[in-house]
């Protein structure tokens, strides 16, 4: 089995899923070095996870040549770091958003346009449960799909979801959003359980993308990632069938409905001693989704940041791509728009 080499830029909370996933699954990834700009956090990162840290991009390239580097910077940074990577031919799997306005991401086009090769960390498509749904959505099963109410990730990445649910790719839309503020007891964050109880303002943006003859419904409160007491929703619905959460309804013919329910299987439940893991997703009787990185303790997200590795991995040697720059761009584009509905209340 090919061993995926890369190297990362960045030692924030986010650069740490791609060092689990490199140390879950050794013979699948490796780190090859990071660059980490602080001293001190550099060196306690490679004393944590046995990585080598170097302050500059010259001094990693100067002890490594990785097959492409994983930009994990802010939104603000990143722009400036995957253009330089790309001007010394190095492939790059960016973070998500590649940048924050439509100006840098034409810049970022036409460096694209000019060879460089530039692919995208946006995971959400690939996480095992929405991968599964996929999967039966474009299936046939549900017939034409028409509409994807998405309540699951904010901003592009719920805009992807809704793009993929959908089939839409850079079709026009017709956008018209609102924003609610509500009273929410403060859940848990990045760094674990809250300390105390506190009540927080929780803010709620609805959208319709109106695709003409597609809807797309974004729901959102940042809240929902973390929170006990927010939960995802996820309605994708065809002229045959729906999916409704964790439930799928179709009809077999125009008699016979058939109703199904996605089943996560794992290893290690129960007195398994086949180690602990996700085997995949069942939809009654079929697997939707069959997890590719057994037996990695992996969580979801993981999971699906691990596709993106792996796709990257194929891509630099000619495979297809892993999520292009320009489907990034436009969900990030679709993204400043909902926030352009909100702030001005018209369509």
């Amino acid at each position: 089995m090919t061993t995926t080499h890369f190297a990362i830029v960045g030692g924030g909370w986010r650069a740490e899923f791609y060092l689990r996933i490199a140390r879950a699954l050794p013979e699948r990834f490796h780190v090859d070095g990071m660059v980490v700009r602080n001293p001190e956090k550099g060196a306690a990162i490679a004393h944590a996870w046995g990585v080598p840290t170097y302050r500059t991009l010259d001094a990693l390239l100067q002890a490594h040549r990785p097959p492409f580097v994983v930009t994990s910077v802010p939104w603000e940074a990143n722009p400036g770091l995957v253009r330089e990577l790309a001007e010394r031919g190095l492939p790059v799997l960016s973070e998500t958003p590649p940048a924050p306005d439509v100006a840098r991401m034409a810049q970022l086009w036409a460096l694209a346009q000019q060879g460089a090769r530039i692919q995208v960390a946006e995971q959400y498509i690939y996480q095992p449960m929405h991968a599964a749904r996929l999967a039966l959505a474009t299936s046939g099963k549900l017939g034409t799909i028409s509409q994807a109410q998405v309540s699951a990730a904010h901003g592009y990445h719920g805009i992807s979801l809704i793009r993929h649910f959908l089939g839409v790719g850079y079709e026009p839309a017709r956008i018209t959003a609102r924003a609610f503020t509500s009273a929410l007891i403060a859940g848990p964050g990045r760094h674990g359980p809250p300390s105390e109880e506190r009540l927080i303002s929780s803010t709620q943006v609805i959208a319709w993308l109106d695709f003409g003859d597609r809807l797309g419904v974004y729901d959102f409160t940042g809240d929902q990632y973390f929170s006990w007491v927010r939960g995802q929703r996820l309605l994708v619905r065809g002229d045959r069938g729906e999916i409704n959460n964790h439930e799928a309804s179709y009809l077999k013919d125009f008699l016979t409905p058939i109703d199904v329910t996605f089943q996560r299987v794992s290893a290690g439940a129960n007195g398994n001693l086949e180690g602990y893991y996700l085997k995949g997703i069942l939809a009654g009787e079929e697997w939707v989704y069959r997890n590719p990185f057994i037996p990695g303790r992996l969580t979801d997200d993981e999971i699906a940041i691990a596709t993106c590795l792996a796709g990257m991995g194929a891509y630099v040697e000619g495979g297809p791509e892993v999520y292009p720059l320009a489907e990034a761009c436009q969900d990030r584009y679709l993204d400043i728009l909902i926030a352009q509905a909100v702030e001005s209340g018209q369509p």
